[in-house]
C-alpha cells in the first residue's frame, strides 16, 4: 500500500498544481506560436505523467495480491501500460524541452529524432516481450522478474536526459537573464529525472520513477511557470497603463473576424454600441450608418474591409487614419491606428478622441483582460520607446525592458534594487552636461511623486552624449492604476527636434521675406505698419517709450523718369534713393511705404544726431541736382513727444507735412 500511496500522492499534487493547465488545455492547442506549442506540448506531458501514476498506482494494489492467479491478466496487463506511459513521458518531457527552447536547428532536431526512435523501440520491445520476455516476465508464482531489456530500456532513457540536459544549459549561456533561469530550472528537472531512473533500476519494487517525475513537475510548477506569470503580469500592467490613452481597442482574427473590445472609456461606453465579437468587419460596417458623421461614412466604410486593411499593413507596422463619430449629439474627431500583433495571426485597432485630449482623464479599462491579449497589446504598444522601466515607487527596485526588433517581442534585460541612484550614475555618466541639473532634479524620487498626484503623464525633453555625438530624447512617466509602481519609457527624438527647428528656421525666413521690399532690399509697408502698431501700443498702455522720429522722404521726378527713360532706369533710382537713405541712417530701419515714397523711424545713435543726419541728407541731395545726377529726395523729420502725442499718426503727419514743404522748396532751387 506504500507503493500506491506515493502514485496516489503524486497524482493529487499534479492536479491541485496544474489545475489550470487542465482548464485551459484546449485554448493552447490551435496555437502555433513558440509560446502555443510550448504549453500544448507541456499539457500532453502532464496527461502522460497522470496516465502513468494512475497505472503506478494500480500497480502498488494488484501487486500486493499476485498470489491471486484471476488477477494476473491484469497485473501483466498493467506492467505492459508501467512501460508505455513511462516511455511517453519521456517523449512528451522531450518534446516539451525542444518547444521550450525555440530552436529549430539540427541539434533540436536530432534530439526528436532520437526520442521518437527510442519511444519507438520502446513499444516493438514491449510487443515483443509478450512472445520473448526481454524487458520483463514474471514466474510461476506470478512474481514479477525484471530482464535485461529494461535495464536497457533505463539506460538509454538516462543517456537521454543527460544528453537533453547538457544541451539545456549549454543554450542558457547565450539568454538573457529571466531566460536563462527558467532554462537552468528545465535542465535540472532533467538531472532530476535521471537521478529518479537511476535509483529505479536498483530498486524495481519502490516507486522511484513516480517520485521523480512528481519532484521534476513541482520544479517547473514553482521555477519556470511561476517566473513566467510573474512576467505577464507585469506586461499586463504596461498594457493597462499605455491603454489608458485610449477609448477603445479591439483584438482581431485577421482570418475570421472574431474579436475582443478592451479600454473603453465612460464617453465610449455611453453610446451604447452593439457588440456580439463574432465579425469585427460586418458589426462594424453595420454600425457606421448609426454613430459616424454623415459626411465621414463612406470614406469609414472603404476602411473596414478585410483585405483592405491587410493591403494597408503590407511593408509597414501600423497605419492611421481620422473621421468624425456623433457623440452627444455633436460631431468629434477620432484617430484610429491599426497595427499588425506579434503573432501574425490579430491585428490590434486602437481609437482616440483627438477632438478634446482632457476626455482621456475619464478613460477607465475594463477588467476582463486575457492574460496572453495583454502581453501582446504590452508588446506592440512598448514598441513607440527604446526601453522601458518598471520601477517600484517605495523602494525603487526595477526592471527594464527592450523592445526586440527581430522577434517583436518585448523582452526583460536589466533590473536593479535602486532606480534613482542608478538614474545619477547614468546622467552624470550619459545626459550633456548643459541638461544635467534639470534632469537630476526631474527624476528625483520626491519630485516624481509630488509631480504625478494629480497628473497622468509627466515628460522631460533633453539631450545625450553618445560617443561625442549628441541626441534628443524623450522621458515620459506614468503611474500604474494600483499606485505602487511608475511606467517610465524613453525614446529617441531627435529627428523630431532636428525637423521642427528646420520648420522654425524655415518659418521665420519666410516672415522676414514677407517684410522685405523685393526691389530694393530693405523693410516694406507691411513691416513698417507692425512696427507702428507695436508703437502705438506701447503709447496706448502709458509706457514712457524710447525717444524716437519719424523722417518720410519722397523721391522727387520719378514720374518723369519712367515716362522718358523707362521703368527699368526707374527700378534704379527707387534702389539709389534706398541705398542713400540707409547709408545716412545706418543704425535706423529704412522703410519703403509706396512707390517713391519712403520712411525712417529713428533711434539711438541716430536719434541723438538726427539734425546733422537731416543736414547731411539735405546736402547730398543739393549736390546731386547740382551734378543733375543721383536721386533728389524731399524729407521732412517729426520728432515723438510724450504727453503731448497719443498716435503715431500724429507724428507721421507732421513728418509728412515738412516732407512736403521741403518738396516744394526744391523745386526753386
Amino acid at each position: 500500500m506504500i507503493y500506491s500511496c506515493v502514485g496516489l500522492l503524486a497524482l493529487m499534487l499534479n492536479i491541485i498544481l496544474n489545475h489550470e493547465h487542465y482548464k485551459n488545455a484546449f485554448i493552447h492547442f490551435d496555437r502555433k506560436d513558440m509560446e502555443g506549442q510550448a504549453a500544448k506540448r507541456y499539457s500532453y506531458f502532464l496527461l502522460a505523467a497522470n496516465s502513468y501514476f494512475v497505472v503506478d498506482l494500480a500497480w502498488g494494489i494488484l501487486y500486493a495480491n499476485h498470489d491471486k492467479p484471476e488477477l494476473f491478466p491484469f497485473i501483466y496487463f498493467d506492467c505492459v501500460l508501467y512501460f508505455l506511459f513511462m516511455f511517453l513521458t519521456m517523449l512528451t518531457w522531450m518534446r516539451y524541452v525542444v518547444a521550450y527552447l525555440n530552436r529549430k536547428g539540427f541539434r533540436s532536431r536530432l534530439l526528436l529524432y532520437a526520442v521518437w526512435a527510442m519511444f519507438t523501440l520502446g513499444v516493438i520491445y514491449l510487443i515483443v516481450n509478450r512472445f520473448y520476455p526481454f524487458i520483463f516476465s514474471f514466474n510461476s508464482r506470478h512474481e514479477y522478474i525484471p530482464e535485461h531489456g529494461r535495464y536497457i530500456a533505463f539506460i538509454l532513457q538516462i543517456v537521454l536526459y543527460i544528453v537533453s540536459s547538457s544541451y539545456m544549459l549549454y543554450v542558457v549561456r547565450n539568454q538573457k537573464r529571466y531566460d536563462r533561469n527558467r532554462y537552468i530550472a528545465v535542465g535540472i528537472i532533467c538531472i532530476v529525472m535521471e537521478i529518479f531512473l537511476l535509483l529505479q533500476i536498483f530498486d524495481p519494487e519502490f516507486p522511484f520513477y513516480a517520485m521523480g517525475l512528481m519532484v521534476g513537475i513541482s520544479l517547473n510548477h514553482t521555477f519556470v511557470e511561476a517566473d513566467e506569470k510573474r512576467e505577464k503580469r507585469i506586461y499586463d500592467q504596461i498594457a493597462t497603463v499605455l491603454a489608458e490613452d485610449y477609448e477603445a481597442m479591439y483584438y482581431i482574427d485577421i482570418r475570421t473576424g472574431e474579436f475582443r473590445e478592451f479600454s473603453t472609456s465612460d464617453e465610449y461606453a455611453s453610446l451604447n454600441v452593439p457588440v456580439v465579437f463574432k465579425d469585427f468587419y460586418a458589426e462594424t460596417q453595420a454600425n457606421i450608418d448609426r454613430y459616424v458623421y454623415p459626411d465621414d461614412r463612406e470614406f469609414a466604410r472603404s476602411l473596414y474591409v478585410k483585405e483592405t486593411m491587410l493591403k494597408k499593413l503590407e511593408g509597414r507596422k501600423s497605419y492611421s487614419y481620422k473621421y468624425r463619430i456623433m457623440v452627444g449629439g455633436e460631431p468629434r474627431y477620432f484617430r484610429f491606428t491599426v497595427m499588425h500583433a506579434n503573432d501574425d495571426r490579430h491585428i490590434i485597432l486602437y481609437e482616440k478622441d483627438i477632438d478634446d485630449e482632457i476626455t482621456a482623464e475619464n478613460i477607465r479599462l475594463e477588467n476582463q483582460k486575457k492574460s496572453i491579449t495583454f502581453s501582446r497589446i504590452a508588446e506592440s504598444l512598448a514598441s513607440n520607446y527604446d526601453v522601458i522601466y518598471y520601477v517600484n515607487i517605495e523602494d525603487g527596485e526595477y526592471v527594464s525592458f527592450e523592445f526586440n526588433n527581430i522577434y517583436g517581442k518585448l523582452e526583460a534585460t536589466k533590473s536593479g534594487e535602486s532606480f534613482y541612484a542608478q538614474s545619477v550614475e547614468d546622467v552624470n555618466t550619459l545626459v550633456h552636461k548643459g541638461d544635467r541639473d534639470m534632469v537630476l532634479e526631474f527624476m528625483d524620487k520626491d519630485h516624481l511623486i509630488t509631480a504625478m498626484e494629480n497628473k497622468k503623464l509627466s515628460s522631460l525633453d533633453y539631450r545625450i552624449s553618445v560617443k561625442g555625438k549628441t541626441h534628443y530624447v524623450r522621458q515620459s512617466v506614468r503611474k500604474t492604476g494600483d499606485g505602487t509602481h511608475f511606467i517610465i519609457g524613453l525614446e529617441n527624438i531627435d529627428q523630431e527636434v532636428k525637423k521642427e527647428k528646420q520648420q522654425i528656421k524655415a518659418l521665420n525666413a519666410e516672415k522676414e521675406l514677407a517684410r522685405r521690399d523685393e526691389l530694393t532690399g530693405i523693410k516694406n509697408k507691411t513691416a513698417y505698419v507692425e512696427l507702428e502698431s507695436s508703437v502705438q501700443s506701447n503709447i496706448d498702455d502709458g509706457m514712457d517709450y524710447l525717444p524716437f522720429a519719424l523722417v518720410v522722404c519722397d523721391a522727387n521726378n520719378l514720374k518723369v523718369i519712367n515716362d522718358t527713360h523707362g521703368h527699368v532706369i526707374g527700378d534704379e533710382y527707387i534702389k539709389a534713393s534706398a541705398q542713400l537713405l540707409c547709408g545716412i541712417f545706418a543704425h535706423s530701419p529704412v522703410f519703403r511705404v509706396g512707390g517713391d515714397e519712403f520712411v525712417v523711424f529713428l533711434r539711438g545713435s541716430d536719434y541723438d544726431a538726427r539734425n546733422e543726419l537731416m543736414e547731411k541728407l539735405r546736402g547730398c541731395v543739393l549736390e546731386n541736382m547740382s551734378a543733375g545726377s543721383g536721386p533728389v529726395l524731399a524729407a521732412g523729420m517729426a520728432e515723438y513727444e510724450p504727453g503731448t502725442d497719443t498716435a503715431v499718426s500724429d507724428i507721421f503727419d507732421r513728418a509728412d507735412k515738412k516732407m512736403y514743404e521741403n518738396k516744394q522748396s526744391l523745386k526753386k532751387v
